[in-house]
């Protein structure tokens, strides 16, 4: 399974961004049937659960820090996760990565960069 994503880069505060995850190579089982999730992880900490959203369903969670300002969404049909990030933050400066979770499997993402600063 591969999972890449894109979208991130520099970006000042209060302004948005959306990343994308492209989702190939499931054998078991397919994507939709998949609970994915975003994590990022800042320098020197660790990895953070940012949203979630079920194959199940579509329910979503989130963080409360990013509450009300990302969502997260899902097309089955292109196999493919989004992070609509709005009023960006410094403190959301982190790497940001995919994952995919079924079937007793957990793929992983190589991240992108989001940093905000002005």
């Amino acid at each position: 399974v591969q999972l890449v994503e894109s979208g991130g880069g520099l970006v000042q505060p209060g302004g948005s961004l959306r990343l994308s995850c492209a989702a190939s190579g499931f054998t078991i089982g397919s994507f939709s049937r998949y609970d994915m999730r975003w994590y990022r992880q800042a320098p020197g900490k660790e990895h953070d659960l940012v949203a979630f959203i079920s194959s199940a369903d579509g329910t979503a969670n989130y963080a409360d820090s990013v509450k009300g300002r990302f969502t997260i969404s899902r097309d089955n049909a292109r196999n493919m996760v989004y992070l609509q990030m709005n009023s960006l933050k410094p403190e959301d400066t982190a790497v940001y990565y995919c994952n995919a979770r079924g079937y007793g499997y957990n793929y992983w993402g190589q991240g992108t960069q989001v940093t905000v600063s002005s």
